[in-house]
């Protein structure tokens, strides 16, 4: 009789353990991870062509700036379309009305929130779940738009927050670059990182931490050291990213960790910095940037006969990180990338040439990693206009009570977004999606 109670007691434990061993793989396999260099989802190598929806949380909202019906229809819109990884900003920084800023701001003070806006995070991550998208969740900002850098420097020295477009881009430049070597205003953003990462979705009742649909959180966008000495801020700025993934990572066992880089352009031109800031153990994977237009690859008034050298650039860019990705054994997602409408004309009946050509080569690339194994794993498309409605006629930049596009509001409305009516950029995103898995 003894050894029969022994036997079932052992069979009893056996049998826990393997419940509990389930249970913990299929906790696991909800969450998009990283594997031997690769993206794994639901046991299947991950490769995706996605978009940046900065303001989704913000229409998410049942108050200033709020649209529920868009957003649903965005959404779905985007699903269609394979497009199920999206960048979006948390919130923003600061007070309202200051020129080519966002609003309305999700932390008007250190430590208060508009809670209208965390309602819209929350509905937004709902809704994400329901259509079995994820999203990359960006805290900070180096620049200006949303607040970032420079209003956290503000706070913490108590003074006015600096504005490029009427401060001037040199001062900006200084102010901003403090950022990583003031003590105060990096506590104030640690504090602002464990009170979102540790929210519970009201809608939901799903914790931040267990909620599938967050493919990773992000550090900043474009975070920089606005210095390339040394001495000044490189080490500090690779001091503060590294701190801040740790801070996740304390809080947040489940996601992926990112940085939000440029990559070696936004590392002072430095790769053994864009090396060191990817190689730390809690971030998950390598980002990069890459904007022929902005970075003088490719003129205004000279699109099309730029276009050919702009994808030679962007190719030697891209590969670049590539090799890194390589080295270090992570997957590299060039998550932010864009071209303006033909001749710069902001209107959405303007056409599209260059950037269709201009999109199926980078997309190739990223189907040629598909067909290859490759550790070019992903991009983000900047960005998703969507459904709005724009008024360049009137005004080029954005207004209190405007649609928001995939243009911020420091930047000209229709610049870069991709809007429901560029049917032939859409195929190209479709077919693209299709060709790597993730479009039926």
């Amino acid at each position: 009789m003894k050894r029969l109670n022994l036997l079932l007691s052992a069979v009893f434990v056996l049998m826990f353990m393997v419940g509990c061993a389930e249970e913990r793989v299929a906790t696991e396999s909800k969450f998009i991870t990283v594997e031997d260099g690769q993206f794994m989802r639901n046991g299947e190598p991950y490769y995706f062509v996605g978009t940046n929806f900065w303001y989704g949380a913000i229409l998410g909202s049942e108050g200033e700036g709020g649209n529920r019906e868009r957003l649903t229809k965005e959404l779905d819109f985007m699903k269609a379309n394979g497009i199920d990884n999206l960048r979006i900003l948390v919130g923003g920084e600061g007070e309202n009305g200051l020129l080519g800023k966002i609003e309305p701001n999700l932390q008007p003070l250190p430590g208060e929130y508009n809670d209208d806006v965390l309602a819209g995070l929350d509905y937004l991550m709902m809704e994400l779940g329901k259509r079995d998208m994820t999203a990359v969740l960006y805290f900070n900002n180096a620049w200006e738009w949303s607040g970032g850098y420079t209003q956290y420097v503000a706070w913490a020295n108590e003074t006015p927050v600096l504005v490029p477009r009427v401060d001037g881009w040199f001062s900006y430049n200084t102010f901003a670059g403090e950022f990583v070597r003031n003590e105060r205003a990096k506590e104030i953003f640690y504090d602002h990182l464990r009170y979102i990462i540790t929210r519970t979705n009201r809608y939901t009742g799903v914790k931040y931490i267990d909620d599938p649909a967050i493919f990773s959180w992000q550090i900043s966008n474009e975070p920089r050291a606005f210095s390339s000495k040394e001495q000044d801020n490189k080490e500090a700025f690779a001091a503060w990213l590294a701190e801040s993934a740790r801070i996740i990572r304390e809080l947040d066992p489940n996601h992926m960790i990112s940085t939000g880089s440029e990559g070696f352009y936004g590392c002072e031109w430095d790769m053994d910095l864009c090396e060191r800031i990817h190689a730390v153990e809690e971030i998950s994977y390598i980002n990069c940037h890459v904007w022929p237009y902005n970075w003088k690859w490719l003129r205004g008034d000279h699109m099309e006969e730029d276009l050919e050298q702009s994808c030679a650039n962007t190719k030697e860019y891209i590969d670049m990180h590539i090799e890194l990705a390589e080295k270090i054994n992570k997957p590299l997602v060039v998550e932010e990338f864009g071209m303006p409408r033909d001749n710069m004309d902001f209107r959405k009946q303007s056409g599209v040439t260059c950037r269709d050509r201009y999109f199926t080569f980078v997309f190739g690339l990223i189907e040629d990693a598909y067909k290859a194994g490759g550790k070019f794993a992903g991009c983000n498309f900047w960005s998703w206009g969507g459904y709005a409605v724009t008024h360049v006629e009137d005004h080029e930049y954005w207004a209190k009570g405007d649609d928001y596009t995939g243009d911020p509001a420091q930047e000209q409305q229709g610049l870069n977004s991709i809007f429901v009516e560029d049917d032939s950029t859409l195929k190209i995103i479709r077919t693209t999606n299709r060709a790597i898995g993730n479009l039926k």
